[in-house]
């Protein structure tokens, strides 16, 4: 049996919707947003892990591109990042029309499959984004963002993040009013990258499906950046969706002391540890000759998405990579253009085609849609928060 040409076929009748692509970020710091210079109708590989022609290779059809910005940018300056990055996404949408499909909707979503269209959605990375503003908020979700991810790797004034030292313990108020307004316009909740406690205070509050835009099972890799288990587990009563990362520091634990080890390097460098610009590859290229990596494979990511499906059930998976937004990448899905050998070794695991289904197409458009009823039933009874950081919290954090 053909398990790679299976796996084909059933993306042609089911693509990804990919959770989370960081190709905005790496035009912005590679080309400084200049599309002649990573004309991604044109082979980028070796420069960018995302190109039109791998995307279809890869057999994506609904991809969140991620409008993030650093959390160094902070105030008025994260919010103007975050509007150049919504920016960008749109030259692209417009400058590759019979690809790319500007996509709002789980109708969206549909229409872009049927006429053979990549529907391009967007998720801000990081509650920095708003600047404490839920006015802000709202502006972002009128542009296009469909989900925010309430941190990134460093604490927010109303959230704790994962890879932070914990200060509050979870959502602070204006945290949870951040939660309810989000319902209430239709953005979805993502806690990739959150710390345990607004995971569960998220969940608690959200009205809506709570989604995981690139996070894998923590039971699997011991990471923070990952998923317990009891939180795994309350997805089915939320609607929730936990889409499986690819980054190997997250996935594979030989790869978290590695990766400690590269980044200090980076530093060591003067450069960001989240740099992918050529010039940073380079260094992470010498410093992989000189200390071998610990090398994630499809088999490693089948493994997160089988204990995932076991613990949070078939309906509750997706998948998001992290393209452009990670130095590595596991062997078999270096770029887009790999997810159908991921779904080749699901096959021979013996996933079924429906669970198939559901994991690459079927539960990131249910996730959506839910949210919109959500929304519809929302504003029937309240309208819009004014509440402020000030109001809820008392003071700031920082």
């Amino acid at each position: 049996m053909d398990h790679l040409a299976r796996a084909h076929e059933l993306l042609a009748a089911h693509p990804i919707v990919d959770g989370h692509n960081d190709l905005p970020w790496a035009l912005r710091e590679q080309v400084g947003y200049d599309l002649d210079a990573r004309d991604i109708a044109a082979d980028q590989r070796g420069l960018l892990h995302t190109d039109l022609a791998r995307l279809r290779a890869g057999g994506v059809g609904g991809q969140f591109w991620s409008v993030y910005v650093r959390t160094d940018l902070t105030g008025d300056a994260a919010v103007s990042a975050t509007l150049e990055q919504i920016d960008i996404v749109a030259e692209l949408i417009a400058r590759y029309p019979t690809h790319l499909r500007r996509a709002l909707t789980a109708d969206d979503l549909e229409k872009a499959r049927a006429e053979g269209r990549i529907a391009s959605l967007m998720g801000a990375e990081g509650g920095h984004s708003i600047n404490n503003s839920l006015g802000t908020l709202r502006a972002l979700y009128e542009l296009g963002v469909r989900y925010l991810t309430l941190t990134h790797n460093d604490n927010i004034d109303w959230a704790d993040s994962a890879t932070d030292l914990r200060r509050l313990g979870g959502l602070s108020a204006f945290g949870h009013e951040v939660v309810r307004e989000m319902n209430r316009i239709g953005m979805v909740v993502d806690l990739s990258h959150v710390a345990d406690g607004v995971m569960r205070d998220a969940i608690a509050t959200s009205t809506a499906p709570v989604i995981f835009s690139h996070s894998s099972a923590r039971a699997v890799c011991d990471h923070p950046r990952n998923i317990p288990d009891d939180v795994l587990a309350a997805l089915p009563a939320n609607g929730g969706v936990a889409m499986a990362t690819f980054v190997p520091k997250f996935v594979l634990p030989a790869a978290v002391a590695w990766t400690q080890a590269a980044d200090r390097n980076m530093r060591e460098h003067g450069l960001h540890h989240l740099d992918t610009t050529p010039q940073a590859m380079r260094i992470h290229e010498d410093f992989e000759a000189a200390n071998p990596r610990p090398q994630a494979t499809v088999a490693t990511i089948a493994d997160h998405l089988d204990h995932m499906r076991e613990v949070a059930g078939v309906d509750h998976i997706g998948i998001g990579g992290d393209y452009d937004g990670t130095a590595f990448t596991p062997y078999g899905l270096e770029d887009v253009s790999g997810y159908p050998n991921l779904i080749a070794e699901l096959l021979r695991r013996n996933w079924s085609e429906g669970e198939l289904a559901k994991l690459t197409w079927q539960n990131a458009v249910r996730v959506l849609r839910d949210a919109e009823a959500v929304a519809r039933d929302e504003q029937v009874t309240r309208g819009p928060s004014h509440a402020t950081i000030t109001e809820l919290d008392g003071r700031r954090i920082r």
